[in-house]
């Protein structure tokens, strides 16, 4: 069970990491959907490095997600992995609840194409990832 989730979560934040990568190589698929917007104006226009930012350190949380779970083995101390996947676990639940505007499950902000993807996927999926994280962290035998 505990392999599974690792498998799980592991995968769904490397396929992020590998969306914004597409989106730093110039990918438009699904990119009006990632920016939250007032409805006619994005909030912010992301840079590459930026994006490319973002794609390291999902690849990175996803590493560390898949050593927590004992799946692959780089031996670094056992402390690392536990402050590791419980701050990691904190910024993905924070995500979920949001700023109480413009993203997570409290926005005021609805209406938008960002909207509504942010309350149908992405606060959930934060939300399933940051309590996942919690789980496979008290389930790890080591």
């Amino acid at each position: 069970m505990l392999e599974l989730l690792t498998w799980a979560v592991g995968g769904i934040l490397l396929v992020l990491s590998g969306m914004h990568v597409y989106w730093v190589f110039g990918g438009k698929i699904g990119i009006k959907a990632a920016i939250p917007s007032t409805g006619t104006n994005r909030l912010f226009e992301p840079s590459k490095i930026g994006t490319a930012i973002v794609a390291i350190l999902l690849a990175l949380a996803a590493w560390l997600v898949l050593e927590l779970g004992g799946v692959t083995q780089f031996l670094l101390f056992n402390s690392f992995y536990s402050y590791g996947a419980g701050l990691l676990s904190c910024l993905f639940i924070l995500r979920s609840i949001g700023d109480f505007k413009w993203v997570g499950f409290f926005k005021r902000r609805k209406g938008t194409v960002f909207a509504k993807w942010d309350s149908v996927l992405y606060s959930p999926l934060c939300f399933l990832l940051g309590s996942s994280i919690l789980i496979i962290m008290f389930l790890r035998t080591e």
